[in-house]
């Protein structure tokens, strides 16, 4: 398909799990006697914009919000169907998965039109899949492939989280704090990302299984309720994770005052030590008249010998007393 145009497919999906992809300009067309139509749009095309403004047939509320910048998960009745907006992990080379981006969906009983602005992997697999014959054969058949999909990627990155965190909760009594601390900060932003918008996508979850819509069937809501539920785990593990992460965050900024506080301590007991014989010193190298053993040879060497016993008794001293 020719994705300079808008159009990145469009399929007809014939109800059997197959599909057949469709030129480009019968989309505008009268739906097909049996199955279901797949538009799948590109958001940044004007010719996107143009097709949807004019020849969708959909309200102008309707297409605003399929073009809107605001992409927050969310559900809603709209001309007869249902909008759609979800999030999905980032899979596109060179991208971090935790910036996850947006797919908008309208949806009746015979007609499906898809909005992206970046290529979202689920719907590969959602067309992938329709080619090989084991696509979904309905439209409520789709939205449950295609959130179960969404969904699975989604637990994947939070599985990649958990085990970094292990690998850091294993590694604070092993390695220097401070080259902890920047990995731990990214993993603890990528709980922040990920949680922001899987909260809100659950709440959309929950709405789709409870929406009394007529080409959804007890199986695909039951099916939804699941895949609801399973959104609600990955809340409550991000949860745990933010937690275990502030915990390790504590442990780590613990061993670093700790470790400050031993240096501070070794360099005050050493600045303790040289204090007197600083002072000792001092007196002795002032330029004046009368300073003791100016002319005897011996004199540097008795010094040295004064301060060197000096050092080893304030040491004994202080290990004494249990400073040291």
């Amino acid at each position: 398909m020719n994705e300079q145009v808008g159009f990145v497919f469009c399929k007809v999906i014939d109800g059997s799990g197959l599909s057949a992809d469709v030129p480009l300009e019968t989309c505008s067309t009268p739906l097909p006697e049996k199955g279901t139509f797949w538009i799948h749009l590109d958001f940044e095309s004007e010719q996107s914009r143009n097709w949807l403004e004019e020849k969708s047939g959909l309200s102008a509320v309707t297409v605003e919000a399929l073009l809107a910048d605001d992409t927050r998960p969310r559900a809603a009745s709209m001309d007869n169907g249902l909008l759609i907006t979800l999030r999905g992990i980032n899979c596109n080379p060179g991208a971090d998965p935790d910036d996850m981006i947006s797919i908008r969906l309208w949806m009746d009983d015979r007609r499906i039109i898809s909005v992206r602005r970046l290529r979202v992997e689920a719907v590969n697999d959602m067309r992938k899949a329709l080619d090989e014959g084991n696509g979904p054969e309905s439209p409520g058949d789709f939205l449950v492939m295609l959130t179960d999909l969404m969904s699975e990627r989604i637990s994947g990155v939070v599985d990649d989280i958990d085990e970094g965190l292990d690998r850091i909760e294993e590694m604070i009594g092993e390695r220097e704090p401070r080259k902890l601390r920047s990995e731990l900060a990214d993993f603890r932003r990528m709980i922040i990302r990920v949680r922001r918008y899987i909260i809100p996508q659950r709440e959309t979850m929950v709405r789709l299984y409870m929406e009394r819509i007529g080409w959804l069937s007890d199986s695909d809501t039951l099916r939804l309720r699941e895949i609801a539920e399973r959104t609600m785990r990955i809340i409550e593990d991000l949860d745990l994770m933010r937690d275990r992460a502030s915990i390790a965050q504590e442990e780590l900024n613990g061993r670093l005052s700790e470790q400050m506080n031993r240096t501070m301590y070794a360099m005050s007991i050493v600045a303790t030590i040289f204090l007197p014989l600083g002072l000792l010193t001092g007196l002795l190298g002032i330029n004046v008249g009368g300073i003791p053993g100016a002319d005897t040879p011996w004199a540097f060497p008795a010094v040295c010998g004064i301060l060197a016993v000096l050092a080893i008794v304030e040491y004994l001293l202080f290990r004494r007393k249990h400073i040291i």
